[in-house]
């Protein structure tokens, strides 16, 4: 979902999420130039999730880190078909190519740093 423009009524605010499931985004920081990119925490509360999806641009290839503060106490799992990297905190993919969720929060609350970039061609 980048590059775009942010009203800064937006930054440091939790709003709901792009998907309308129940979890949160609050903007930390974002930008064009040099490298579009865009910083968020998110917040799954109790039975909020994330369908399958895929985060079309316009050019370039999106990239997002996504780092896992606070688990769940269960549920909240991060579910995808292609992933660069991955560990019990750390997920590295490509929303523009890989199909992504996030299963349903079950029991607790569920918080995630994520940046994103899109990277273009030098060729």
């Amino acid at each position: 979902m980048m590059p775009k423009a942010h009203s800064s009524s937006a930054w440091l605010r939790w709003q709901a999420g792009r998907q309308q499931t129940g979890y949160d985004k609050m903007l930390l920081a974002t930008a064009r130039w040099p490298i579009a990119f865009d910083m968020y925490l998110l917040r799954f509360n109790e039975g909020s999730a994330i369908p399958l999806h895929v985060d079309s641009v316009s050019q370039g290839d999106h990239y997002r880190l996504n780092l896992v503060l606070k688990a769940a106490r269960r549920g909240g799992e991060f579910v995808c078909d292609q992933v660069i990297f991955a560990s019990k905190r750390v997920k590295l993919f490509r929303p523009d190519i890989a199909q992504h969720a996030v299963t349903r929060v079950e029991a607790g609350r569920r918080y995630v740093f994520s940046v994103g970039w899109i990277q273009h061609s030098t060729r």
